[in-house]
């Protein structure tokens, strides 16, 4: 059986959801298959079941969605935001430190065999390998850097599927030339097209979808409708387009959008709550409309440390009667003071935090990356951690303030409840797994009703 590409014909068409909607529908077709991205550039990262490291989140989402245990090999290469023109580079699931994006680039040949190898690993267990792209396939200028799209497609002689976003306009010159300036030899691989968040009566492309049979001698695998689906976010643009139904919320919520955000999926628990209504501020006005502050992780500690202090945040984040859960990076900057001995992220040694927590945050050399069952103030939930500072303790709690290093906590039910009912005494909650597992289902279902599965799997095993 042949594996799986997934190529947009232009950013953000959905190919992450399509690619962990296809991995998943052939997992329930008895097809033992795998998510892989060749190379990600997120903040966005899990750790994984084995080996301890780190990935981006569709392929950590997708694997968790089929019960498959997820390994460094579904995503060997994860870059992350640095300073000026570095990025945080992390191979095979562990940190290397900061790289020199044109140094990046100029080590492809070493950059390579990681692929190969990781691709190869994942294929001696699996019959396919659902492949996700990155950004467009044929930037003509960048393909021979390119890990994620034309190398994989070429290495492994994959089957490919574009994916074409029709609310961006120009969907026709979108499928178009991305499968002309496609390479000669991999067209042929092309099993077909999906056109991707279609809005409004669907019998009004029956026209297009002719066109691109008929002129462009491409299948039109399917014409899906669009429906929001809000897990499973890859980057903080996707997540800003989360869609909330908010008629029932009591309690409202605000997350500060710092630059240099990271695992946002923390707050996807809370996004699907009915009773809470979630945004996102970047000033420190939108504060007094919220019941509670969440102060996010982030890449760049020192930075965005300095950031909420340029845009006047401080005085609020310092105050005993601001409600706030900070986690991660916001944990560390509630201390007194943030030591960067090592210049681990920051040139800066030392630097002021907010002081909500009596004492100091060390970066150190080595970054932590686990998970497991935590306590999380006083009750369990499961959770993992990825951070280079250390503190005496793991989370901290005072009047009006929850603190931690630990990722995932609005996952616990319980966790929500002890927070929210000291909030709102009506709150209720709810079954944050079982909604998931539900909401995946879901969505496959509605893929599935609108593309041809059959002959994607025939094109497959040809």
């Amino acid at each position: 059986m042949h594996s799986l590409s997934i190529f947009g014909t232009s950013s953000d068409a959905g190919k992450s959801t399509l690619s962990f909607t296809i991995t998943y529908l052939l997992h329930k077709q008895g097809i033992k298959v795998a998510p892989f991205k060749a190379q990600n550039v997120s903040n966005n990262s899990q750790v994984t079941d084995k080996e301890s490291g780190e990935i981006a989140i569709p392929q950590a989402f997708a694997a968790e969605a089929i019960g498959l245990k997820t390994t460094p090999s579904m995503n060997p290469i994860l870059l992350k935001s640095g300073g000026a023109s570095k990025a945080h580079m992390i191979i095979n699931g562990k940190s290397i430190g900061d790289t020199d994006v044109w140094e990046y680039y100029k080590n492809m040949d070493k950059l390579q065999p990681i692929v190969i190898e990781a691709f190869e690993s994942l294929r001696s267990e699996h019959e396919c390998i659902v492949a996700e792209g990155a950004g467009s396939p044929v930037e003509l200028n960048l393909m021979d850097k390119d890990l994620s799209n034309i190398f994989v497609a070429e290495q492994f002689q994959t089957k490919i599927v574009l994916v074409a976003d029709i609310q961006r306009g120009g969907v026709f010159a979108s499928i178009y030339g991305v499968y002309n300036l496609l390479p000669k030899k991999l067209r042929k691989n092309v099993i077909g097209v999906i056109v991707n968040k279609f809005q409004g009566d669907m019998t009004l492309f029956d026209e297009g979808v002719k066109i691109i049979e008929e002129q462009f001698k491409l299948k039109v695998l399917g014409v899906v409708p669009f429906r929001p689906f809000n897990l499973g976010f890859e980057d903080s643009a996707s997540l800003m387009g989360y869609v909330q139904d908010t008629k029932e919320a009591i309690i409202k919520v605000g997350v500060i959008k710092l630059p240099h955000i990271s695992n946002f999926t923390d707050f996807e628990p809370l996004v699907v709550d009915a009773e809470i209504e979630l945004s996102f501020i970047s000033n420190v006005s939108e504060i007094a409309s919220c019941d509670l502050i969440i102060l996010p992780g982030s890449k760049r500690v020192v930075d965005d440390l300095a950031w909420l202090k340029e845009r006047g945040f401080e005085e609020k984040l310092k105050s005993k009667e601001q409600k706030v859960v900070a986690i991660c990076g916001g944990y560390e900057m509630l201390f007194e003071k943030i030591l960067d001995p090592f210049g681990v992220e920051s040139e800066q040694k030392e630097v002021a935090g907010f002081s909500r927590f009596k004492g100091e945050v060390v970066f150190q050399k080595e970054k932590i990356v686990q998970k497991g069952s935590y306590n999380l103030f006083g009750v369990m939930g499961d959770g993992y951690e990825i951070h280079n500072a250390t503190a005496k303790k793991r989370a901290k709690k005072k009047k009006n303030i929850y603190g931690t290093f630990i990722h995932g906590i609005f996952e616990s039910d319980a966790f929500r409840e002890l927070l929210f009912s000291e909030i709102n005494s009506d709150y209720r909650g709810y079954n944050f797994k079982e909604y998931k597992a539900k909401a995946i289902a879901s969505f496959a279902e509605h893929i599935n009703a609108h593309i041809d599965m059959p002959y994607l799997v025939k094109a497959l095993n040809e």
